[in-house]
């Protein structure tokens, strides 16, 4: 198979994958917004419904380009995964996910640099969820220096 047939092939992979846990995670934040709502978490509530209809956005664009690529879209099952009353720890959990789904996103924006469509949407991708990561990070770094009750009451 030829170098750009194989990289065709990753691409497309990558971006079902995309659409696959995209669509789960935007689940999983608004559930999650409505559970910190349900909290009296107010900012992260708004914060992570936000974040929600921004993954929807990139799932959107991610059919489209498969849909672009001649690709048929799946909707496939995914594992549960968690939910959580504590915000300290969901933040925890969150970053987790922006620093493996960096380190996966990488391989795959660098097999589409041919492919200059799904390159810039991958990139644009990359960089909102890098931005998630410094977000999450600052976060913990600012619970370590105020400690978590005041940095609770900062998200009311």
């Amino acid at each position: 198979m030829s170098n750009k047939m194989e990289n065709r092939k990753v691409v497309a992979e990558g971006l079902q994958m995309i659409v696959s846990q995209l669509s789960q995670q935007a689940d999983g934040h608004v559930l999650q917004s409505r559970i910190f709502a349900s909290e009296g978490f107010s900012k992260l509530a708004e914060k992570y419904a936000a974040h929600a209809e921004e993954e929807r956005g990139y799932v959107q664009e991610c059919a489209d380009r498969l849909i672009d690529l001649g690709c048929d879209v799946k909707l496939e099952a995914k594992e549960a995964a968690p939910l959580c009353k504590d915000p300290v720890e969901w933040v925890k959990y969150d970053l987790q996910v922006s620093k493996d789904g960096l380190e996966g996103l990488s391989a795959l924006i660098e097999a589409a640099r041919q492919d200059y469509k799904t390159y810039d949407i991958l990139t644009k991708y990359y960089e909102d969820e890098e931005e998630d990561m410094f977000w999450g990070e600052a976060q913990l770094d600012l619970i370590a220096c105020i400690g978590k009750e005041n940095w609770l009451v900062q998200q009311l």
